[in-house]
């Protein structure tokens, strides 16, 4: 059975830094592009990062990009999410996610749509 867990999330005050993992199992992770997204409540789901399956190629919402880092690691089946410089605005629900697509387009890297995910991370920005 294909199941994404992720974790990481926690309380930390602004300006501050939270490693998310996602750990999947029941599928072989480098065969597919990982995103993460979050949820804030009342908020529209909102796409934070995506790499491909071989973690050469990124991409990064204009609102964390400088912040996160996106990195995976295929031989453990793991991906990760390093944010830093926290912000009160990040405070949502975190969940990783296999990608419906993903393209390679004049130099940028693009992701679309998601098909599992897993229960998610809350993370939490205040002081």
């Amino acid at each position: 059975q294909l199941q994404l867990v992720e974790s990481g999330g926690g309380l930390v005050q602004p300006g501050g830094s939270l490693r998310l993992s996602c750990a999947a199992s029941g599928f072989t992770l480098d065969d597919f592009a990982i995103a993460w997204f979050r949820q804030a409540p009342g908020k529209e789901r909102e796409g934070v990062s995506c790499i491909s399956s071989s973690g050469v190629r990124t991409n990064y919402a204009d609102s964390v990009k400088g912040r996160f880092t996106i990195s995976r690691d295929n031989a453990k089946n793991m991906v990760y999410l390093q944010m830093n410089s926290l912000k009160p605005e990040d405070t949502a629900v975190y969940h990783c996610a296999t990608v419906e697509a993903a393209t390679y387009t004049s130099g940028s890297y693009y992701c679309r749509g998601y098909v599992h995910w897993g229960q998610g991370t809350q993370v939490t920005v205040s002081s």
